[in-house]
């Protein structure tokens, strides 16, 4: 197949790496970033010693991007800092700080190369980035069955891929490792290429790897490798830093993956999203790291990346990147990031010994093992269906929750003051004992009257 002269520049690149080319989907082996187009054009003229610049496809005034005192008085952030667009890639300053921050909080990174940080459009935008360039209509992705439901959407409904699903944990309640191998290797017979996404701390359930987790997650992702198949594993780090318990690993298992094997390309995926309570601004980033690939191969990656980002979205937020990065780079960020995840650390411990001190909640619901994140999950007894549940909820107690599947409900502590937490958890309880007892007596319980 003929691709575009600056597609087929990027794919020489990959090709130095004997596996990573082959990993792309076909749009990620024809994506480019167009590097001769408008953007090197005008990145051209402003270079330039030129007397009019009349290349930019923004209004001036001054030489200065232009602004209405409506939009410019919201923001003591100069306009002309913000409001002109970023580069596809994203700001360059802010790639450059995220990529040492990747570094500084995960030190099993040390001496192991990753790609310069593509910003994206956050989480969603990321995944979906990481999707169209390594999944092709009816490829699967492997994750567990305690999963975001923006993958279905995603990856399925959209890209026309397929899910698989491994049992989320084991019968100690640590992760299914091997029910993670067992189904990526079924789902790899016959295909040299499989993706497989990990999301620690998981939503619904709460749950990190442990530190016990972790040889076994590796083994299971090194023997799928081993059995001759290429493994993208996007490392879904939407809720990353979140870590309440001493044995939870405390760095991303991207970390553990950049090197492990020439077949298995690491994708993570992450953002000041969750981490840094920035939810409207909408940045992410994406960055890739692969056992053997070259300071070229890196770089071709991020072009696609790039060039994905310009044809669906063109850039991201100007202004979102600046406020993520000066945020970054001030001077009480990090004792600012500890009080707030000593706020998260309580409610989850309050949630903790909520349950523990009230082992009658066993009697309708269960919770998954958690650790870490925004939320917990429980299941909910047999016969009590989730959704009617969760309607009965709102009704009866005016608690809103979650309902994910036919017996789940997700409880985000995360929006939960401490002192609401045992009366949210006691109300579920009787709302559990009121609904089984409708349920009993014939009345399906969410709208019955």
């Amino acid at each position: 197949m003929s691709y575009h002269p600056l597609a087929q520049k990027h794919n020489e690149a990959l090709q130095t790496h004997p596996q990573l080319f082959e990993q792309f989907s076909d749009f990620g082996k024809r994506i480019f970033f167009p590097s001769q187009g408008i953007l090197a054009q005008g990145a051209e003229a402003q270079k330039g010693a030129t007397l009019y610049n009349a290349t930019i496809g923004i209004a001036t005034e001054g030489g200065k991007a232009m602004a209405l005192s409506t939009i410019s008085s919201q923001s003591n952030i100069p306009h002309a800092q913000y409001l002109p667009y970023a580069p596809s890639y994203g700001r360059p300053d802010l790639r450059a700080k995220w990529k040492d921050l990747i570094y500084a909080k995960n030190p099993s990174l040390a001496g192991k190369a990753i790609s310069l940080p593509v910003v994206t459009n956050a989480l969603t935008h990321g995944l979906s980035v990481a999707g169209m360039l390594f999944m092709n209509p009816g490829d699967v992705l492997v994750t567990s069955d305690h999963f975001w439901d923006n993958y279905d959407l995603l990856f399925t409904h959209t890209l026309g891929g397929k899910i698989a699903f491994h049992q989320t944990f084991n019968a100690q309640g640590g992760f299914n490792s091997d029910s993670l191998k067992e189904v990526a290797l079924r789902e790899a017979k016959g295909r040299r290429n499989i993706t497989i996404a990990l999301n620690f701390p998981n939503n619904p359930t709460g749950y990190s790897v442990t530190k016990q987790d972790l040889p076994g997650i590796v083994a299971a992702i090194k023997a799928v490798a081993d059995a001759g198949h290429r493994v993208t594993v996007i490392c879904d780090d939407a809720y990353f830093g979140l870590f309440f318990e001493e044995n939870v690993l405390k760095e991303s298992i991207f970390a553990s993956l950049a090197d492990l094997d020439e077949k298995v390309l690491a994708v993570k995926v992450c953002g000041a999203t969750k981490e840094d309570y920035v939810w409207g601004l909408r940045c992410g980033f994406l960055t890739y790291a692969c056992k053997g690939a070259s300071a070229e191969a890196l770089a071709a990656l991020e072009h696609k990346t790039a060039g994905t980002v310009r044809a669906t979205v063109s850039n991201i937020s100007n202004l979102g990147q600046l406020m993520v990065l000066n945020s970054l780079n001030h001077a009480d960020y990090a004792a600012q990031k500890e009080q707030k995840f000593a706020i998260m650390k309580e409610r989850y411990e309050t949630v903790k010994q909520v349950i523990a001190a009230n082992p009658q909640f066993t009697k309708y619901f269960v919770a998954y093992p958690y650790n870490s994140g925004y939320f917990m999950c429980v299941k909910m007894a047999d016969g009590i269906k989730a959704d009617d549940f969760r309607k009965y909820l709102i009704s009866a107690k005016g608690i809103g929750t979650i309902a994910i599947g036919e017996s789940n409900i997700r409880v985000a502590f995360s929006c939960l003051e401490k002192g609401q937490i045992a009366d949210l958890f006691a109300k579920m309880y009787e709302a559990a004992a009121e609904f089984t007892e409708k349920m009993q007596g014939g009345c399906c319980g969410g709208g019955c009257h």
